[in-house]
């Protein structure tokens, strides 16, 4: 830990750093979608514009995947990271709770927690509880020694966010500040949530001096004069603070980005500071790497976000100054001319067209060296197979009982499924697709039935947090006429390591395929792969998914810091689903995304971050 003196932040009529007023002027960046190579220029681009404060997330799921089993390293540093935040003079606020939003995967809880059908998350229910305090002993020493009373930059905590738009259980809220407190917490707590009362009464703990903080991103004034009259309602006087100033949006499949004006952004954050004090949302979005996008639910659809997490924030995906920044930063020198303001940083990234194919093998063909298949009578679901993330395929086989095709059904499955008669696509649902019948032709009499289902991302806000949709895979069986196939194998594919892969295993058409690309780089630098002409999928760079990429866009590429890639040799591999596969591939200096459209920005209430 960096060592400084130690501080004593308040929470009165005005924030108090040392006893002198202290205007929290912060920006997110989020540890967990940002190289850990990257973090110190992140860090100092915030520090550049004239900002104090950094804010982040903590995502339980990541940092115990599996029960009793935790990661605090590499990427998942947070001690690293808040350190170099201390280093380059910024405080921070830290937001640990349970659930972050935040869209990613499930709201940040471990989907093991899903096993456990009689546990309620995101309640007092005490076998959630008893979870979080197992992992709250592990995560909160590290923070405690960050305190600014000990010696850190952590200057306020969250409890649990945006509750209000979920619940109104002050037993669980009390009991998440209990367990904090328990283990050393001593800053001012905070809770966040939509500015308008019906938020604030049900997710703040007002009455027990927790400090409650609005979330928008527009109409600063009125929004503002809400969280006010709701701090008098209950007797404080405390100073008015944006958590999530919402600079962008996030994106989902099939829908056009959202981009804001960049002056209009800067009056707005402007007009919140002169009221009270702004975290941005998002100062830098990232990446969500891998399989760790969220979802949101609209009404009975669940909309899944794409990989990218660029926000359309000040910082873009890469990490360098966008239009934004550079109005952002100019408002801050009008407004608060004291401020001192440094250069940013910034970070070319490169372009390569025309990597050639490598090798090409099919999923089926290498399937056994990459998973070992467990066997039920019925089909069991991701969680119930110890899978959080990914793919899982389930096998079994079928007879002919009749001359004209057969249909075939799969029941109650999330989120996409891809159904193979013998090796050959036969059908592909998603969502109210799912159940409907599929005719296939059996041209054999017995034949092989694979059902390839991918999870695409858990809701991660509202209503749908708790539904049976969180589960993923196969919930209820696969039906074969009107009666349900027994006898499965189902290979749990998460692709956590794809070195196991047999290039050698051979590839048929109309099959999930997995593509290499092999290139060379004399000095590494951040790039993004360019998918124009794939299906759907997932891809890895030197072993490592940098996430998902679908035909349906609008992001048509995925980004690679520079810290995946190394000088010399250099591989991407592509998994592809839907047979739409190129001979070659290429690397873009920007990323490539579809049409844009102005969204302005209003109270988030069926999804938000």
């Amino acid at each position: 830990m960096v060592s400084q003196r130690e501080h004593m932040f308040e929470v009165r009529e005005e924030f108090l750093l040392d006893g002198a007023p202290f205007k929290i002027m912060g920006g997110a960046i989020h540890y967990f979608r940002i190289h850990p190579d990257d973090w110190h220029r992140t860090l100092h681009n915030l520090k550049a514009l004239g900002f104090n404060t950094v804010e982040t997330y903590v995502p339980w799921n990541a940092h115990e995947p599996i029960p009793q089993t935790f990661d605090f390293t590499g990427g998942l540093d947070v001690a690293r990271f808040l350190d170099t935040a201390a280093e380059l003079g910024l405080w921070a606020i830290v937001r640990p709770s349970p659930f972050i939003c935040a869209e990613w995967e499930f709201g940040g809880m471990p989907s093991w927690l899903l096993r456990d059908r009689k546990m309620r998350p995101r309640s007092a229910d005490p076998r959630f509880l008893e979870r979080v305090a197992s992992y709250y002993d592990k995560l909160m020493p590290i923070l405690v020694e960050r305190q600014v009373t000990h010696g850190g930059n952590i200057i306020m905590m969250q409890v649990e966010n945006e509750y209000g738009s979920y619940c109104e259980d002050k037993d669980y809220l009390r009991a998440l500040r209990d367990l904090m407190v328990e283990r050393g917490v001593d800053v001012p707590l905070c809770t966040s949530d939509g500015p308008w009362r019906a938020c604030l009464r049900a997710g703040s703990l007002i009455d027990d001096d927790i400090l409650a903080t609005g979330n928008f991103g527009s109409k600063a004034g009125e929004n503002f004069a809400q969280l006010h009259a709701f701090h008098q309602e209950h007797g404080k006087t405390w100073p008015l603070m944006c958590m999530e100033f919402w600079d962008g949006w996030f994106a989902h499949w099939g829908e056009e980005p959202v981009r804001r004006d960049p002056r209009e952004l800067a009056e707005s954050v402007g007009e919140a500071l002169q009221k009270g004090s702004v975290c941005l949302y998002m100062f830098r979005g990232g990446t969500n790497f891998g399989f760790m996008n969220g979802c949101s639910a609209r009404h009975t659809h669940d909309l899944h976000q794409v990989s990218s997490y660029d926000y359309d924030a000040p910082l873009d995906e890469a990490g360098n100054p966008t239009e934004k920044y550079f109005a952002l930063r100019d408002m801050v020198h009008r407004l608060f001319p004291d401020i001192e303001q440094g250069v940013p940083i910034t970070q070319a990234a490169i372009s390569l067209s025309n990597i050639p194919l490598a090798a090409r093998v099919g999923l089926f063909e290498t399937l056994n060296a990459l998973a070992t298949p467990q066997s039920s009578q019925f089909p069991k679901t991701m969680e119930d197979l110890g899978q959080s993330y990914g793919y899982t395929l389930y096998r079994t086989s079928i007879e002919r009982d009749a001359s004209e095709p057969e249909r075939l059904r799969v029941i109650d499955a999330r989120d996409r499924a891809q159904v193979f008669v013998d090796e050959h696509l036969v059908g592909t649902q998603y969502q109210e697709e799912i159940g409907q019948d599929i005719r296939a032709e059996l041209p054999a009499p017995v034949a092989r039935l694979d059902v390839l289902v991918e999870n695409m991302g858990r809701v991660n806000y509202g209503h749908k947090l708790l539904a049976d949709t969180q589960r993923k895979g196969i919930r209820t069986g696969v039906c074969v006429d009107l009666h349900f196939v027994t006898g499965w194998d189902q290979y749990c594919l998460s692709f956590d390591d794809i070195s196991a892969i047999d290039w050698e295993a051979g590839v048929h058409d109309d099959a999930p395929t997995f593509s290499r690309y092999d290139f060379s780089m004399t000095t590494p630098a951040p790039t993004y792969v360019d998918l124009t002409g794939f299906g759907k999928g997932v891809v890895f760079v030197n072993g490592t998914s940098v996430g998902r990429f679908w035909d349906e866009g609008p992001i048509m590429s995925l980004y690679v810091p520079e810290g995946l890639l190394r000088a010399g040799e250099n591989s991407i591999v592509v998994f592809e689903t839907e047979g739409h596969l190129e001979d070659r591939i290429s690397l873009r200096s920007d990323p490539a995304i579809r049409p844009k459209v102005i969204c302005p920005l209003e109270r988030k209430e069926d999804e938000g971050a």
